[in-house]
């Protein structure tokens, strides 16, 4: 036989099913274009002369492994539909004298024409639509670029080898399957069926113990520091629990259903429970998948929408005024020089200070055991308070300063004080601090003084408002006096607070805060001064600075490039859900068509088919939409506590967004089902045949 006689059968072989290749076919060119947009912008795209260009390359970055290990295998369990459709039609051949070798040469062609489709339509529709991606983001960023296509061998070769390699695997596999099969096993493969699998009620205990126990652990965690280990362990057994449960609990179900004589006599339910039963171990893993990826569609695309949605709200909560001075100094005149310094740059440019706040805050970090605090990690070991989970950042002003700060006339008798909790729950009347003494505690409402660093803390922190900044020294000296004992403990000194706010635009404020921060180098960087000829040590404080306008552009790449890189997987994500639930229903129906026909011969009218397969669909593909928004709830609050350590997260938003989320992808999971569901009757009913 010649070449061109294999790539005609090749060719009509997918042209005859294309009820299966062409979605499988359009899914892989969606997966190639969406793999060489994230690489394209993660790799090669210019995104240099744009702030925050580098930080959202990295997240990209990150982006094309994660879809290139999904697309491995996503295209592996879909081929498997392909595969098994095919069985009939390649013992057919084989009966009619085509050898087991002929057949492999017609799965390479049509792997190969399937390849090269896919390959070539994804990479024009990637170059293609890079562009619009590439604006998107520069969008996100506050950048701008000219609108011409840039083509770069690199995403090129890589997409290409990539999905070269994994067409490869996946032709070896078809080719393993066709050499294990028997000739007659391939003819009869749609007939010989599957045997009711039993109810493993063992598996299904184990996966609701597993369910139950993952629950338990987003819903009782509490630091945000182990919400993101406790979520990793989490997924695991979700996962794991998901799938024994739509394969063996599912089975179990179905029994305790026919076991209810009123439910299960019915024509609607009696056939479709009948066949659900007959292949729910085979179908048990498909729904398990479909609750999975809508699993990870919701999560990634609320999470991420979430961040981005507040990364306005959030830049102000972490730079509470547009330059921000930290000086480490309780003396105020020791700070003077660099308050001239900003006053003379301001003159410079024309620009005056607003909203001047000024006060001396103290800061440290503890271990925590109920309500007492020990600074020193090595006297914890007999406490337990040295774990990471335990630690916990301390920031004190005095009752003197959050007056002044917030307009209140507070007070406070000796031995109480004032305390928020950020990022972490206080639920006790009194607060010690080892050799420092004990206070009873005040509960504030609302933050009592803006500390734009404590946002970026990963763990919890306290604020705390002393009677006096005597309080505030006394627990200064002790911890100083240890950290001379122990080199593990960095000293730490009272601060000064200093930011104001300017009315100029983000541009100008950059300039100006360049200008101060080298002012104040050259300042710190001088040895000394000359005086009469002697050389006199100027000993000056230690300085940090802050600009909001600077440090807006990161914050932005951070969220936006997480919601950018959300949007993409969500997306990849989105087309295996709608491939793998189109292929349940096309494959279903295939194998159901000889039964309902059997039934319409047997009385059963048009009606009674479409009400049966109405119970069926129903039941069985909105079991994992209704599981998904189950395993969302739970995961809520391991995701709300994760959101809070990137950024101080509003629960009230992520409600909204997770509410919206869920109820935007239930109204696609709908259409999706109607259209498939038409597809699965118009089968049945009409009695479809490939051969």
């Amino acid at each position: 036989m010649k070449g061109g006689f294999y790539i005609r059968l090749a060719k009509d072989g997918i042209v005859k099913n294309r009820k299966l290749y062409f979605p499988y076919i359009l899914t892989c060119i969606c997966m190639i274009m969406m793999f060489y947009i994230v690489y394209f912008l993660g790799f090669t795209a210019d995104f240099t002369a744009v702030r925050g260009g580098d930080m959202l390359q990295s997240f990209l970055g990150m982006g094309v492994f994660i879809i290139a290990l999904f697309s491995l295998i996503f295209l592996f369990y879909t081929n498997s539909f392909l595969i098994r459709r095919r069985q009939k039609e390649f013992g057919l051949y084989n009966i009619l004298g085509m050898g087991k070798r002929n057949l492999v040469k017609i799965l390479v062609w049509e792997n190969i024409l399937t390849a090269v489709i896919s390959i070539a339509a994804g990479l024009i529709l990637g170059i293609l639509f890079s562009k619009l991606a590439e604006l998107v983001a520069l969008r996100i960023l506050g950048g701008a670029t000219g609108f011409a296509i840039h083509v770069e061998p690199k995403p090129i070769l890589a997409t290409t080898g990539l999905f070269l390699v994994l067409y490869f695997l996946i032709m070896l596999r078809m080719i393993l399957y066709i050499f294990r099969l028997r000739p007659v096993e391939m003819l009869k493969s749609e007939n010989v069926g599957e045997k009711p699998p039993k109810a493993n009620w063992i598996l299904a205990v184990i996966g609701a113990i597993l369910l139950a126990g993952a629950y338990y652990l987003a819903v009782a965690v509490i630091d945000p520091m182990s919400a993101i280990l406790m979520f990793l362990v989490a997924v695991v057994m979700v996962i794991i629990a998901t799938y024994l449960l739509f394969i063996s609990g599912s089975v179990a179900l179905c029994k305790l259903l026919q076991k209810n004589k009123k439910y299960y006599y019915k024509t609607k339910h009696f056939i479709s429970l009948s066949s659900m039963v007959y292949r729910m171990k085979r179908n048990g893993a498909g729904l398990a998948s479909i609750c999975i990826l809508s699993t990870m569609v919701l999560v990634t695309l609320s999470s991420t929408v979430c961040l981005y949605a507040q990364t306005e709200d959030g830049i102000q909560k972490r730079y509470p005024h547009d330059i921000t001075m930290e000086l480490r100094s309780d003396d105020y005149s020791e700070t003077e020089p660099y308050k001239a310094i900003v006053d003379e740059v301001l003159a410079e440019y024309g620009e005056n200070s607003e909203n001047i706040e000024d006060f001396h805050i103290y800061s440290m970090a503890g271990f925590q055991l109920r309500d007492e605090f020990t600074l020193s990690a090595g006297g914890t070991a007999g406490t337990g308070t040295g774990d990471v989970e335990s630690i916990r950042s301390i920031y004190m002003i005095s009752l003197e300063d959050y007056n002044r700060l917030s307009g209140k006339s507070a007070e406070l008798s000796d031995g109480e004080l004032l305390l928020y909790p950020f990022k972490a729950d206080y639920d006790y009347d009194t607060l010690s601090i080892t050799g420092c003494g004990s206070w009873d505690v005040k509960l504030l409402d609302k933050q009592p003084f803006p500390v734009g660093t404590a946002q970026a803390n990963v763990m919890g922190a306290y604020f705390i408002v002393a009677k006096d900044m005597s309080v505030i020294r006394q627990i200064e000296e002790y911890r100083n006096s240890l950290a001379k004992e122990d080199e593990s403990i960095a000293v730490a000194y009272i601060e000064e607070n200093y930011g104001f706010d300017l009315t100029c635009g983000d541009e100008k404020q950059i300039d100006i805060y360049n200008t101060i921060l080298e002012r104040i180098g050259a300042l710190t960087a001088s040895d000394g001064e000359e005086t009469d000829g002697a050389q006199t040590t100027v000993d000056y404080p230690h300085y940090y600075i802050d600009s909001k306008a600077g440090g807006r552009a990161d914050t932005i790449a951070i969220n936006g490039g997480l919601f950018f890189l959300g949007v993409m997987l969500g997306a990849v994500f989105l087309f295996g859900t709608v491939l793998i639930m189109y292929y349940k229903q096309i494959s279903e129906g295939y194998e159901d068509q000889d039964r309902f026909d059997i039934l319409m011969k047997v009385g059963m009218t048009r009606k009674e088919v479409k009400q049966s397969i109405n119970s069926q669909v129903l039941t069985v593909f909105f079991l994992p939409l209704v599981m998904a928004g189950i395993h969302l709830t739970f995961a809520f609050p391991l995701i709300s506590k994760i959101l809070l350590l990137i950024w101080a997260a509003e629960e009230s938003l992520l409600i909204i967004v997770t509410v919206c989320c869920y109820l935007v992808f239930a109204l696609f999971y709908v259409i999706v089902y109607i259209i498939t569901s038409k597809g699965y009757y118009t089968i049945v009913s009409g009695k479809e045949k490939s051969l």
